[in-house]
């Protein structure tokens, strides 16, 4: 858990937001790998769930410790974002803005969406681009709007029945990152989040 101080939710933060298979052999039959399994959920085969972390009474701006914070560079105050510009739940803005490139992490707790809702439910876009992500134990995709200039790049977490963790890379300065790197980017704070969460159990 982080031991920095953070700031008030009433700071004024605009949020930029859009919007595997393993085989084991024993006895000379094929077994399937239970951390690898997939399901085809959608269009897209997401992993298996195989743990479940809760987000409900979360604070997003808690997600991440002071050690992983250095890591991303964060040089400012984890920042709540002010409840009108939040999309599904409580989310946290992460600055890097030290020194150029210039870009914010976002992270959000979701405990009234399921994962499943971005494949076909209300939060399905047929203009965003999903893919699958490996983050073991959890079914996850990378979200994002495919063109000629990077955008934002999200990554969706599927933590539990009902509940998704979204981590967004947002870039600031223009063309400093191209749409793989942001994606990544992304996934890499949503793997952080994850960990910050499975340590608290």
């Amino acid at each position: 858990m982080s031991t920095r101080p953070k700031a008030a939710a009433a700071g004024v933060l605009a949020v930029a937001v859009l919007s595997g298979c393993g085989v084991a052999q024993q006895s000379g039959r094929a077994a399937p790998d239970p951390a690898a399994e997939t399901k085809q959920t959608g269009e897209l085969a997401l992993a298996q769930r195989t743990k479940e972390l809760t987000l409900h009474g979360v604070d997003p701006c808690r997600l991440l410790t002071d050690a992983q914070l250095d890591e991303l560079k964060e040089n400012g105050l984890p920042e709540l974002v002010d409840a009108k510009d939040q999309r599904d739940g409580p989310t946290c803005a992460f600055r890097v803005d030290a020194k150029a490139p210039h870009y914010t992490y976002y992270l959000e707790t979701i405990t009234t969406a399921d994962l499943q809702d971005w494949l076909t439910g209300k939060h399905k876009k047929s203009s965003m681009t999903k893919e699958p992500v490996n983050l073991p134990g959890f079914p996850a995709l990378k979200n994002y709007r495919a063109g000629e200039r990077p955008q934002d790049c999200e990554t969706l977490v599927g933590v539990a029945p009902g509940q998704t963790l979204r981590a967004q890379m947002a870039p600031t300065t223009e063309g400093a990152f191209d749409q793989r790197q942001m994606c990544d980017m992304a996934t890499q704070v949503a793997s952080m989040a994850l960990q910050t969460l499975e340590a608290r159990k």
